[in-house]
Order: structure tokens, then C-alpha cells, then sequence
């Protein structure tokens, strides 16, 4: 093997990104959900966490026509296409909002706050929008 032919094993870090805002009034949530696409096309190691106002970026038939603004909620189905398969709510968020996992328009992984600290211990690095 040439020297110039020596690789450096790549190393994958475990991105978490975790979403606390609404869906609509800002650009948080998109912005999130395309720089994590982003992050997966690279092969990191994402994972996504819902939050505070931030699970009714999943809710199902949210309806945008009276703001003006795209429902960008489908999109999230493009996440098992990125192999993002770790994605996390946080159940007491969901439960003081009168959701239920049934009401998200992707499968997700329910964890009490009390799991979520543990598997964002876990990381090496959190991003919170």
C-alpha cells in the first residue's frame, strides 16, 4: 500500500438533535429536520428528539392553510429513507398535550424524561432548537 493510499478510519460521531418548538411561526423546525437529512446523507449517526411544543411538529393532519405556510410534516417520513431510525419523544410532552404515538405521522420511540437524559448522555453532541 502507497502512503497516499493510508486512510484514517472515518470516524462517525452520534449526532442528537433536539426539536422543543412548534411546527409554524418560525423556521426552527424545518431548519432542524434539513440540516439532520443533511447530517444522515453524510453517514453520521443521528438521532432526533421531540420535546415541549415540539411534538406537534409530528402531529398527523395538521392543517397550515390559514397561515400561509407549507406543511412540511410529511417530510418527516423521509427519515427512514436517511436510515435516521432513532427518533425519541419525550412522554410526558406528548401527555401534558393530550397526544399519543398514534397521533404522529412516524413511528417513534416514547421515553420519559428520566430515559431521554440518559440516551442524550449517550451522544457526543446535542443541538437544541
Amino acid at each position: 500500500m502507497e502512503p497516499w493510499e493510508e486512510h484514517e478510519p472515518e470516524v462517525v460521531k452520534r449526532f442528537m438533535y433536539v426539536n422543543r418548538r412548534p411546527p409554524h411561526g418560525t423556521i426552527y423546525a424545518l431548519e432542524c429536520l434539513e440540516v439532520v437529512l443533511i447530517a444522515a446523507a453524510f453517514d453520521q449517526d443521528v438521532s432526533m428528539v421531540f420535546l415541549d411544543d415540539g411534538v406537534f411538529q409530528l402531529k398527523r393532519g395538521q392543517d397550515t392553510a390559514a397561515i400561509g405556510m407549507k406543511n412540511f410534516s410529511r417530510t418527516y417520513g423521509a427519515l427512514d429513507d436517511y436510515d435516521v431510525e432513532k427518533i425519541y419523544v419525550e412522554k410526558e410532552s406528548l401527555e401534558a398535550r393530550g397526544l399519543t404515538a398514534d397521533d404522529l405521522v412516524i413511528p417513534v420511540e416514547v421515553l420519559t424524561t428520566a430515559a431521554l437524559r440518559e440516551v442524550m448522555a449517550q451522544q457526543d453532541v446535542v443541538i437544541s432548537s
